[in-house]
Formats: C-alpha cells, sequence, structure tokens
C-alpha cells in the first residue's frame, strides 16, 4: 500500500515515482497492477472525457463522482483528486469543506493550484489533517490569465517568483508539488531546495517524480480535433505496445529507469 510516509521514503532512496491520471474504476485496476504508485484524478476530466477546451467547467459534483469511482479499484495506489476551480480560491473555510468531501469520497491527499496566494489556505488544511500537494507553472485553471498554454519560468523574475512559490506551499505544510511546463533546470533547482516530493509535467527528468494524463501517454486523445499534435511532453506509450496493460508497464518503468522523459520531453 503506498502512503504519503512511503513515497518520502522513495523521494529519499532516489526512486522515481509513476504517477497518471485516471478517472473510473476499470483504468484504476489496470493502473494499480501495472504498479502505478499515484493516481491523480485530475480536473483534465474536463477536456479528455467532457470534449471541453479547458478545465475550468469541471464542478465539485464532477471530481466527487470521478473520485469514487476511482478509489475502489486503485488497490495500493496513493489517490489524489482536483480541487476544481472555485471550489477553494474564496477562503481556507471553503477549501476545508470541500476537501473534506473529496477525501470522503476516497482520496488520500487533494491537489490545488496556486502560490503564494494560497499558502494559508494550505496551511489551513494540513493542520485539520487534510493532505496537500501544491502546483505550479502552468497552472490550467488560470489559462486565460497565463495567456495560454505556455513554458512558466523562463525568465529570471518569473523562476525566482516560482522558487518563493514553492518554498513558501512547503513551510505551510505540503507534501508534494506537481510543476507543469517549467525549464528543466529551475524544476531541479526547487526540488532540490524545497525537499518536496516533486511530480514533473514537462518538467524534466529531475522531478521525483512524473505524471502524464492517462489517455495522452495512450494516444486516445485528440480533443476532438483531426489536427491535433500532443504536448511536447507526451510520450505515446501504446506505439509498440500490443495492449493498454504492457502500454502502462512500459510507463511506469521508462519513470523508473529515468528514461521518461527525454530530452525532447523538456524545455
Amino acid at each position: 500500500m503506498t502512503t504519503l510516509h512511503s513515497l518520502q521514503q522513495m523521494v529519499s532512496r532516489g526512486e522515481k515515482i509513476a504517477t497518471l491520471t485516471c478517472y473510473d474504476a476499470s483504468f484504476a485496476r489496470l493502473c494499480a497492477q501495472a504498479g502505478v504508485d499515484v493516481l491523480l484524478v485530475g480536473d483534465s476530466l474536463g477536456m479528455v472525457l467532457q470534449g471541453a477546451n479547458s478545465t475550468l467547467a469541471v464542478t465539485l459534483h464532477d471530481m466527487l463522482y470521478h473520485t469514487r469511482c476511482v478509489a475502489p479499484a486503485a488497490a495500493g495506489c496513493w489517490i489524489i483528486a482536483d480541487m476544481p476551480f472555485g471550489s477553494y480560491q474564496q477562503s481556507p473555510e471553503q477549501a476545508m469543506r470541500n476537501a473534506a468531501r473529496l477525501m470522503a469520497a476516497g482520496a488520500h491527499m487533494v491537489k490545488l493550484e496556486g502560490g503564494s496566494a494560497m499558502v494559508e489556505t494550505v496551511r489551513f488544511l494540513v493542520e485539520r489533517g487534510i493532505p496537500v500537494c501544491g502546483h505550479l507553472g502552468l497552472t490550467p485553471q488560470s489559462v486565460h490569465q497565463l495567456g495560454g498554454y505556455r513554458v512558466q519560468g523562463k525568465q529570471a523574475e518569473q523562476a525566482q517568483q516560482l522558487l518563493d512559490d514553492a518554498q513558501g506551499l512547503s513551510d505551510a505544510g505540503a507534501s508534494m508539488l506537481v510543476l507543469e511546463m517549467v525549464p528543466s533546470a529551475l524544476a531541479a533547482t526547487l526540488t532540490q531546495q524545497t525537499g518536496l516530493a516533486t511530480i514533473g509535467i514537462g518538467a524534466g527528468p529531475d522531478c521525483s517524480g512524473q505524471v502524464l494524463v492517462l489517455h495522452d501517454m495512450l494516444g486516445a486523445y485528440s480533443n476532438g480535433k483531426p489536427d491535433y499534435k500532443a504536448p511536447r511532453f507526451v510520450r505515446n506509450f501504446m506505439h509498440g505496445s500490443d495492449s493498454i496493460q504492457t502500454a502502462l508497464s512500459r510507463y511506469v518503468a521508462a519513470v523508473k529507469d529515468g528514461s521518461f522523459p527525454a530530452a525532447e520531453h523538456c524545455f
């Protein structure tokens, strides 16, 4: 059984953490059998399952439903549930109410986006028994504010802000941190300086682990567009695999041995 303690032990001994998004019982069972350590019930379901152009329309009801679908079949996996847009930004008390519902639905940890503005909320949750994973870099719930899906932290001022945000989240009690679309060198520095378990997606090989959207790594997501091109950080593990189970196992092995992400997947 994967626990927060065992994840921290993995970080200490340098073993990479294999993470995938997951939204239903069938894939949760396959992921568990393939040795995936962490399942993220992501608000990315708004795009890959619901066909939306962003995560913004995903509701707490959606997240509760899919967390309940994943939890019974995710034997041995650590389950993180995304807090959807509008479910935690108003106040720490609002975040606590909604995080408690996600935990009751089967999550072991909640994930929320944002840096310094979320420090007090993270502290409030952690002090009341809710494990928290932060999310920095490209934060999809802020996609319009960020001007689109762009690499974050390329400029010195932006990089320093991300370092400060990460340290603030760590000091507030966050145990894990997703880093999305940040330069590899910055992600490496951030991982080393904070000591957090960092899970990268387009953030280079020096994070504590990696995550991909399940449908992306299976080559099953096109955003409804015939000319869809997968993001640079995605590798299609169905290429050369004879089954979904084989693809999942190959993903886990590639994360563990450090062959994914390769240079072509990084910024």
